[in-house]
């Protein structure tokens, strides 16, 4: 938990709403390292967007560090339409001649390489927004608000957190480091919790859950069960701010990686009886300088303010 949610991923949204400045140079380094292939970071089309139009020059440098990465990629992707292609003409070719298992899977796996990889230039090539450029997944880039220097934030931050100073090797061996538990803020998080604290703000988000057990049934004997995605959003429909736990992770050799968790607790009826046993915290909006500048030595004041939290009905449906 969070498997996946659609994030507010234009930052001049974030400057209006909540009088929040970007931390530019950040952005500019992770499209930098990125456009250079030192970075394989993973961010959603809607942030791109974000600097279609820019308005100063470092933003245009940004827009440029895009433009270089997506034509890199139409290159590259050009090069494998070519190579996909060549390979179904060869095992349609073959199939002429005998039916094969061989050529019959070879030409399986081109078609479907070849939708794959035009979809893909499609994306690249839109201009037009869709809803699932917002999405994000585990590893992937959102904008977090933080506080700096007595001023909110944004800053382009990865959703897994790799907390300072332990080791790169913790993203394989904690895989699920994008969901911070409540009842373990003093144990994993003990080093983030009442000292780093950002907020990341969100419309949607998506679970894995049982059919089963969202059907409320059992299963019968020998049947095997079956996941299912469910896409809950709040009623009445408004953004969320999800309290996460933050960190600037540093190594030798290596860039700064700065990255979060969302912070999640028991969940609310509506979502249990659907078949999910967690639920981010989004916090109310009159405590959110109180959550972005944590007291280390006041933690019953922070957990307040999740306890406090802002608690609309979940409505879910199976996502799309």
């Amino acid at each position: 938990m969070c498997y996946s949610a659609q994030i507010q991923a234009d930052y001049r949204r974030f400057v209006r709403m909540f009088g929040a400045r970007i931390s530019i140079k950040e952005f500019i380094q992770l499209f930098w390292e990125r456009a250079e292939g030192s970075s394989k970071a993973k961010v959603p089309k809607a942030m791109e967007d974000a600097f279609l139009e820019p308005q100063s020059d470092d933003e245009r440098e940004v827009r440029a560090l895009i433009d270089r990465f997506n034509a890199q990629q139409v290159t590259k992707l050009e090069q494998d339409l070519f190579k996909q292609r060549a390979r179904l003409a060869d095992a349609e070719r073959s199939l002429q001649t005998k039916v094969t298992k061989a050529a019959t899977e070879s030409r399986r796996i081109a078609t479907d390489k070849i939708a794959w990889t035009l979809g893909r230039l499609d994306d690249l090539r839109r201009t037009s927004p869709k809803a699932e450029d917002s999405r994000i997944f585990p590893g992937h880039y959102a904008p977090v608000m933080v506080m700096e220097n007595g001023q909110r934030v944004i800053k382009p931050m990865r959703y897994q957190c790799r907390i300072a100073g332990k080791p790169a090797s913790y993203d394989v061996k904690y895989p699920g480091a994008y969901n911070a538990r409540r009842d373990n803020l003093e144990g994993f998080w003990k080093s983030l919790f009442g000292y780093s604290h950002g907020i990341v703000v969100i419309n949607a988000f998506f679970e894995n859950v049982s059919r089963a057990r969202m059907e409320g049934r059992q299963l019968a004997e020998g049947e095997k069960d079956e996941n299912v995605v469910l896409e809950f959003r709040p009623n009445p429909a408004h953004d969320m701010l999800v309290a996460c736990l933050w960190s600037r992770w540093s190594g030798k050799g290596e860039p700064d990686l700065l990255s979060f968790a969302a912070i999640t607790d028991e969940p609310p009826p509506e979502i249990a009886a659907a078949g999910h046993d967690r639920c981010i915290i989004p916090i109310k909006p009159e405590n959110m300088d109180a959550w972005l500048n944590p007291d280390a030595s006041d933690l019953a004041a922070q957990y307040a303010i999740l306890d406090d939290r802002d608690r609309p009905y979940y409505e879910h449906q199976l996502a799309a």
